[in-house]
């Protein structure tokens, strides 16, 4: 990248966190070697305390404000949209509450500026995160091998909300879940084929309880269930190949079972296995025939999403001539 051109943005989605941004932003850089530019955006999420009035009082360039609370996966999507119309050629997203250390930004960065990454994420190690109780290591570690597994790219921390997005990334970058964007987005990365780098950086200690994880149980049930939909939107023929298989397996078992006792004499006290066998193998069918229609919607939503990039980007241009004109 051009340093000349190059303008980089931090987005802090931010919730109630009055007592936490001032330190949040402190720790942000100033300047990094091969950027021109790096300005702040804060987006409020329906804060109900002075967030709003101390990030202006911390000279924070640009402010998103929603209505009310939606969460913590549409403040980042609308951060991105905020960004990428502020100029941002990179854009990077951190937490309010100092989780990451502000200094390891241009860490973060440096594979975009280098051009060997569209997505960087954040490496907290996890597996001897000094914070994190073993548990929750075990959690962290376990959902990031699957994860990796799903987008097809080693990924050692999923959950990281730590990383810089290409300005193309961004556009690209659909959330359809409404509990959290750091796993959805990775296998969306990995369906589309970018390249996704991991670097390792440092954490702070914790100055609040997480708002994302309530539980074990909700965290897992959330995470789980973001990790197949998302798996199953961009990969649906191997999610329904593999049902179809299995219960097509199920099926010969059941069969080969039948003529074993009918063989031995048995066949009429085993109709049952008959029974259940056709309707193993009728529903195999069916399934590998829904992951054939699956895989075809795909290819229309990939056309509809490739459609939608190319209007964000139209949109972007109109802008830049209007202002250019102005």
């Amino acid at each position: 990248m051009n340093e000349k051109a190059v303008k980089l943005i931090i987005q802090i989605p931010c919730y109630n966190e009055e007592t936490t941004l001032p330190e949040t932003i402190a720790a942000l850089p100033r300047e990094i070697p091969g950027v021109a530019t790096i300005e702040y955006l804060v987006i409020d999420d329906g804060s109900t305390d002075r967030t709003v009035e101390v990030a202006r009082a911390l000279g924070v360039q640009h402010i998103v404000s929603l209505a009310r609370n939606q969460g913590l996966a549409n403040a980042f999507v609308e951060g991105l949209q905020a960004s990428v119309q502020a100029g941002a050629d990179i854009i990077v997203n951190t937490d309010a509450d100092n989780q990451y250390h502000g200094g390891d930004v241009a860490r973060l960065v440096a594979p975009i500026l280098a051009g060997e990454a569209d997505i960087v994420v954040g490496d907290r190690g996890v597996g001897q995160h000094p914070y994190f109780a073993p548990w929750k290591r075990w959690l962290q570690r376990l959902g990031s091998w699957v994860v990796s597994q799903a987008a097809g790219t080693k990924i050692p921390d999923a959950t990281s909300g730590f990383r810089a997005l290409t300005r193309d990334a961004a556009l690209h970058t659909l959330v359809l879940s409404h509990y959290s964007y750091t796993l959805e987005t990775l296998i969306q990365a990995g369906s589309r084929r970018m390249a996704v780098a991991h670097v390792p950086i440092r954490v702070n200690p914790q100055t609040r309880p997480s708002r994302l994880m309530k539980s074990i149980g909700h965290f897992v049930t959330n995470s789980a269930a973001t990790i197949i939909r998302a798996y199953t939107m961009y990969r649906p023929l191997r999610v329904f190949l593999f049902v179809g298989v299995l219960l097509t397996l199920g099926g010969l078992v059941l069969g080969l079972r039948f003529l074993y006792f009918y063989a031995q004499g048995y066949g009429s006290g085993h109709v049952q296995s008959l029974i259940l066998m056709a309707v193993l193998l009728l529903m195999g069918f069916q399934t590998m025939l829904i992951g054939l229609l699956a895989d075809l919607v795909g290819f229309n939503r990939r056309i509809q999403e490739e459609t939608l990039y190319r209007l964000r980007r139209l949109e972007l241009d109109i802008e830049a001539l209007k202002e250019r004109d102005d």
